[in-house]
């Protein structure tokens, strides 16, 4: 027997809980001047109750290659990745606006 998703209801293996919770969130990405000049994307808007933020995270920061952290829900990744950072989420199922 398969287990059963709480929230929707349906066996695990066909839950479309995760999926829902993408479609339902406005995500911004902007770019931050910090001290010295140095830049960072900013990636807001993600709920963290829906999703793994440690895993999306780490998939960010190896697909553009660079140092990030999670500061007061937000991702912050170092230097300028708008544009990959942008198609990476939209792949995942979320929709994304520019700032």
């Amino acid at each position: 027997m398969s287990e059963i998703c709480p929230k929707c209801g349906l066996p695990t293996e066909i839950c479309v809980c995760e999926d829902i919770a993408r479609e339902h969130q406005k995500i911004t990405i902007a770019v931050d001047q910090r001290r010295y000049g140095k830049m960072m994307t900013v990636v807001d808007g993600i709920n963290p109750h829906g999703l793994d933020m440690n895993a999306l995270i780490s998939n960010l920061k190896s697909i553009c290659a660079c140092g990030g952290t999670i500061k007061e829900g937000k991702i912050e990744l170092q230097g300028d990745h708008r544009t990959k950072v942008k198609e990476t989420l939209e792949k995942m199922g979320f929709i994304v606006e520019s700032g």
